[in-house]
């Protein structure tokens, strides 16, 4: 991918998911929803995690599908009311977020790394070194994670800016 027009675009699906990406679905259901035999890496930790072509990432609790994180720049594009979540400035997606949240009504939540997320749409905005420069890097979270202190306090840390 790399280069946006080659870039494909997905739909969040508020809370449920993104793209063909279900909360829920199993390791199984989700190498057959990307289109791939499987992943290209598993990693441990407090979540199992897949790791699959083209920049998704995926998490699992209890063996079903509850975070996707995409890659700034290999990861598949996703557009919230027009703005791109990969790839962008950062302070822009700060400021997108917190203006949507003001439109919107959505609830505003800040991660221990200051990561924001609008928790009722299920969308977490990290930063990701590409190089000299910043990029953000959605992570698309079932809302029982962002809501629980537990889980909040435990989201999949790699690629966060400290």
């Amino acid at each position: 991918m790399g280069v946006d027009a080659e870039r494909e675009c997905w739909e969040p699906r508020s809370g449920a998911g993104v793209g063909p990406l279900q909360f829920g679905m199993s390791p199984a259901e989700v190498a057959q929803a990307l289109l791939v035999p499987g992943p290209q890496e598993r990693a441990g930790g407090p979540y199992a995690q897949e790791d699959f072509p083209d920049g998704v990432k995926a998490f699992y609790d209890a063996g079903k599908l509850a975070c996707v994180a995409l890659d700034a720049v290999t990861g598949p594009q996703v557009f919230l009311s027009g703005f791109p979540l990969a790839g962008s400035d950062p302070e822009q997606g700060r400021q997108f977020l917190l203006d949507h949240a003001a439109e919107h009504g959505n609830c505003l939540l800040y991660t221990p790394d200051d990561s924001l997320s609008l928790t009722d749409v299920g969308v977490l905005l990290r930063s990701q070194q590409v190089g000299a420069a910043r990029l953000t890097r959605p992570l698309f979270v079932k809302e029982e994670w962002l809501e629980s202190e537990y889980f909040r306090d435990r989201l999949p840390l790699e690629g966060a800016s400290r």
